[in-house]
């Protein structure tokens, strides 16, 4: 009896790669080696010690045969119909690790719409570049996919906002208040949304989170939080910020008279304060923000479709 060669390699292939993910990524390496249909293994992603659950799929082919056809940058590998279409369907993301038993190194790439190239005559390829190597540059990316498929998550983001969609739709005024800590460099602060009821009282809350946004413009990234809205400043509270801050400034009292050294909107135009920005300030620590949304196009859109799919009719599917 004899060992062929090919199977040397396929084993050294996937002990390399269960090195390189647990040693470098830090993350779990579970074989399948039995009812192998087209997953060799499955990848668990661990965050700061603790699994989490999110496993991505290795389709792992080791040795030199695999770095033959050279592409731009990396090698094609060149899967069957069947594999494509079973991988495509997955309910996890797949990857294939090409794997250099010689130089043991182990280099990878997803399998996807986005990758996959079909060939003139009908067939599938995909090109594993070079530089993807499964050390801990690749703990990133991996960490993405194992989440989910970013199309997913963006709907099911907005499914969650749903209520809040429902409510500016119908007539309710919601307010995003923020208290930013402008001198902690990890953009340290708070976003508490709220039911704004006109009454002059502060606004009802609705769900509060923390966010640490490093050096990030609280201006720039608070809009994209709520993509389904737009957002401005609260017209009420940074109207009576500014009057507070002009009577400060341009107001003279003089036994009992009111004096103004320059007039109210004359003096706004001269602040060139525009777009959103915070209307007061704690002790030099904390800015003040106020933001009113209003539902946008995607939002509005959303509730249609979200209808559509609650109660609409089932469509004919292929």
């Amino acid at each position: 009896m004899r060992r062929p060669h090919s199977a040397r390699e396929a084993s050294v292939g996937v002990t390399l790669t269960k090195l390189a993910v647990e040693k470098k990524l830090g993350c779990l390496f579970r074989e399948q080696p039995t009812e192998d249909y087209g997953i060799d293994a499955h990848v668990e992603i661990v965050e700061g010690g603790a699994v989490t659950g999110k496993l991505v799929a290795l389709k792992i082919k080791g040795g030199p045969s695999w770095f033959r056809e050279a592409g731009s940058g990396g090698w094609w590998f060149r899967p069957d119909a069947d594999h494509v279409q079973y991988w495509t369907n997955h309910s996890l993301p797949v990857t294939v690790v090409l794997v250099d038993t010689e130089a043991e190194r182990c280099h990878w790439q997803f399998v996807n719409r986005e990758t996959l190239v079909e060939t003139s005559t009908g067939g599938w390829k995909v090109l594993v570049p070079e530089a993807h190597v499964l050390d801990e540059t690749a703990r990133g990316p991996l960490r993405e996919a194992a989440a989910g498929d970013p199309y997913v998550l963006r709907i099911r983001e907005l499914q969650l906002a749903k209520p809040w969609m429902e409510m500016l739709a119908s007539g309710t005024r919601l307010v995003a208040d923020i208290e930013e800590w402008i001198n902690k460099t990890s953009g340290r602060g708070s976003i508490t949304l709220g039911v704004d009821h006109e009454d002059g009282k502060n606004p009802e809350p609705l769900a509060s989170w923390s966010v640490f946004l490093g050096f990030a413009s609280y201006a720039e990234v608070v809009p994209t939080l709520f993509r389904w809205a737009d957002v401005r400043v609260h017209e009420e509270t940074y109207d009576e910020a500014d009057r507070e801050q002009f009577e400060e400034e341009c107001v003279i009292y003089d036994e009992g008279d009111r004096f103004e050294m320059v007039g109210f909107r004359d003096w706004v135009a001269e602040q060139g304060q525009r777009g959103l920005r915070p209307y007061a300030n704690s002790f030099g620590e904390v800015d003040y923000w106020r933001l009113e949304l209003t539902l946008n196009g995607l939002g509005k859109a959303f509730l249609v479709v979200d209808r559509f799919a609650t109660k609409g009719e089932q469509q004919l599917t292929l």
